[in-house]
């Protein structure tokens, strides 16, 4: 049974209906469901795309490499100084291209 029991019927031009179907297809909702958030207050968010999650991987890697230095300098009372010049290296490479892909810093 559905939820919602009454329809409405709205009038758009084109490109009223375009807009609406890319917005409604970048969250994942349907058209009609986009419309409710929207009636109630609520814009929804974008889904991630992929290189969202490419980006998420490669920091969640660099994120355990720092870890393991900071255990290791823990347990044995030094940082092995090649393997986190490296590790800064990628860290400092990974923070200039995220800015310059999604924040659009030059």
């Amino acid at each position: 049974m559905r939820k919602y029991d009454i329809q409405k019927k709205i009038w758009l031009d084109y490109d009223s209906k375009k807009k609406l179907k890319d917005n409604a297809e970048k969250t994942g909702l349907t058209e009609s469901s986009y419309i409710r958030c929207l009636i109630n207050n609520y814009k929804p968010k974008e889904q991630p795309t992929q290189e969202i999650y490419e980006v998420l991987f490669q920091l969640r890697g660099i994120a355990t490499n720092l870890n393991q230095i900071a255990k290791r300098a823990n347990v044995l009372d030094y940082i092995d100084a090649p393997f986190y010049k490296k590790t800064y290296e990628k860290l400092d490479r990974f923070m200039r291209d995220f800015e310059k892909e999604f924040l659009d810093m030059n």
